[in-house]
C-alpha cells in the first residue's frame, strides 16, 4: 500500500494532487494501491472520482505542526512504513518529527529548509542549483526531469506533427487565474489568425463563466474547464501558451511548442531554465509584467516551422513521461 499526503484547495490549487494522482495511477498498474491523507474534504471528489481512497484528518492545512497528533495517529493505526509528502507548508518540525514515525519521501522544487526525509526527489529541470548530493550524504536523491510525475498517457506519446503554420492555439492558465491572464490574452491574441483556440480554466478559476459567457458565439474560441484528458488538447495543438508548473512538462512529453509566463515565485527558476535551454520561451511574470504583449511577440517567432520543429525535438527527449513509476520503484528502495 502506498500512502500520500498532500492537499488541494483554491489557494494552493491542484498541483500537488494532479501529480501525486499520476504517482497513485502509477502505483496501481504496478499492482499497489493508494491511500490519499488531507487535511480536509476539498481533495475527497477528485481522488474519488480517480477511484481513490482518501482519509481526512479534519485539520488546517496552513497549520501542519497541529496536524502531527492525528497523522501519527492515523499512522499508527494503519501500521504505516512509508509516506510520500507533498506539500509547501511542512516545517522542519513537522518533517523531524514525521521521519521519526516513517520513512518519509519528500517532493520538493523550493529547497526551503534542509529536509529530515529518508528520500528527496525534485524533477524540477533547475534541480542542480540546489547542490543536493553535497547537502544530503545520507538521503537517498531522485534528482531531475526523468522523475516528473506525469499520467501514463504521457509515456505513449507519438512524435508531434508540426504544421506549416500555426491554426490550433491552446490557452492554459493552471489550477487558478488570479490575474485574469486568459481574458487579457484573449483580448490581445488576433483571433481571426487562428483556425481554432482552446482555452482550459482550472478547477478552481472564477472567470470561467464570465468567459465562456463572452466567447459563446465566436466559432474560433471554445473555453473549456478542469478537463480530465489534456493531453488530448495538447496533441492536436500547433502551440500553447502555459502557466509554469508541471502543465511544462506535459507540454515536453507531447512535444508542444510553446511560451510560457509565470503566476507564482514559485514558477520562476522553472520558466526561466525552459527559457534558457531554448525550449519553452517565457514571457514574463504576470504580477509586474506585460504578458499578453510578450505572448503576441513569441508567438510571432513560433511561426517559423523549423523553429517549432526543433522545440518540439528537444523537449520531447527531455521528458519521456514515465517518471511516476520511476518514483513508485523509488519508493520500494526505500
Amino acid at each position: 500500500m502506498l500512502y500520500i499526503r498532500a492537499d488541494m484547495n483554491d489557494i494552493i490549487a491542484t498541483g500537488h494532487i494532479m501529480r501525486c494522482l499520476a504517482i497513485a495511477d502509477a502505483a496501481k498498474s504496478m499492482g499497489e494501491d493508494t491511500v490519499f491523507i488531507t487535511a480536509d474534504d476539498q481533495p475527497a471528489g477528485l481522488l474519488k472520482e480517480r477511484g481513490y481512497s482518501c482519509h481526512v484528518l479534519g485539520t488546517d492545512w496552513r497549520n501542519p505542526d497541529s496536524e502531527l497528533p492525528a497523522l501519527q495517529s492515523f499512522l499508527e493505526e494503519c501500521h504505516v512504513q512509508k509516506l510520500l509528502l507533498d506539500s509547501y507548508q511542512v516545517t522542519p518540525a513537522y518533517l523531524k518529527k514525521l521521519d521519526g514515525l516513517v520513512k518519509v519521501m519528500y517532493l520538493d522544487d523550493l529547497n526551503t529548509f534542509h529536509y529530515s526525509a529518508s528520500g528527496l526527489i525534485c524533477y524540477a529541470n533547475y534541480w542542480e542549483k540546489f547542490n543536493y548530493t553535497e547537502k544530503y550524504t545520507d538521503t537517498k536523491l531522485f534528482l531531475g526531469p526523468q522523475f516528473v510525475p506525469l499520467r501514463s498517457v504521457f509515456s505513449h506519446c507519438s512524435e508531434k506533427r508540426i504544421r506549416p503554420r500555426i491554426e490550433n492555439l491552446l490557452l492554459l492558465s493552471g489550477g487558478t487565474d488570479p490575474y485574469g491572464i486568459l481574458d487579457g490574452l484573449l483580448r490581445r491574441i488576433p483571433l481571426h489568425e487562428y483556425r481554432r483556440i482552446d482555452v482550459v480554466c482550472g478547477r478552481y478559476d472564477s472567470a470561467y463563466g464570465m468567459l465562456q459567457e463572452k466567447f459563446a458565439s465566436d466559432p474560433v474560441v471554445h473555453i473549456h474547464k478542469a478537463v480530465s484528458a489534456i493531453e488530448e488538447y495538447m496533441e492536436r495543438s500547433d502551440a500553447a501558451v502555459s502557466a509554469g508548473g508541471t502543465t511544462l512538462y506535459e507540454l515536453c512529453a507531447t512535444g508542444t511548442p510553446t511560451v510560457s509566463y509565470a503566476v507564482a515565485d514559485n514558477q520562476l527558476d522553472n520558466v526561466r531554465r525552459f527559457d534558457s535551454d531554448g525550449l519553452i520561451t517565457w514571457c514574463g511574470d504576470v504580477r509586474c509584467e506585460d504578458v499578453p504583449g510578450k505572448v503576441l511577440q513569441a508567438l510571432e517567432a513560433c511561426r517559423d516551422e523549423k523553429v517549432r520543429r526543433e522545440r518540439s525535438r528537444k523537449m520531447r527527449e527531455l521528458v519521456d513521461g514515465r517518471g511516476a513509476a520511476r518514483i513508485v520503484r523509488a519508493m520500494r528502495e526505500l
